[in-house]
């Protein structure tokens, strides 16, 4: 009986982080500039790839390998945020522009 569980609980997970990635792509390809583009990939695709990670984690059914997933997602929660601001901010400083779209610079008042 635990281990029906345990499989629909990481089916859930594994659909959730898959649609989760779909959107990630969707975003990519349907968003109009640079800066929309990674936010898309950054956010979404790290909730995605997060969930991916805890159903694989848990589906192994071994404490260590869900100890490592774990790992990963918060190392992913930390890192991806941080680099997608990074690199938006080193886009802004070499002159890539908005899209007609944006309404709002915050990295140009400054």
């Amino acid at each position: 009986m635990m281990d029906y569980i345990l499989a629909a609980v990481a089916a859930l997970l594994l659909i959730s982080g898959a649609l989760f990635a779909l959107s990630a792509a969707i975003g990519l390809l349907r968003l109009p500039d640079l800066y929309t583009r990674m936010h898309a990939a950054s956010k979404v695709g790290t909730v995605g790839s997060g969930l991916l990670l805890l159903a694989a984690g848990l589906y192994s059914q071994d404490l260590a390998i869900l100890a490592r997933a774990i790992a990963g997602f918060v190392f992913l929660l930390l890192t991806a945020p941080v680099s997608a601001h990074l690199l938006a901010r080193a886009a802004h400083l070499s002159g890539y522009q908005l899209g007609a779209v944006s309404v709002r610079d915050d990295l140009g008042k400054r």
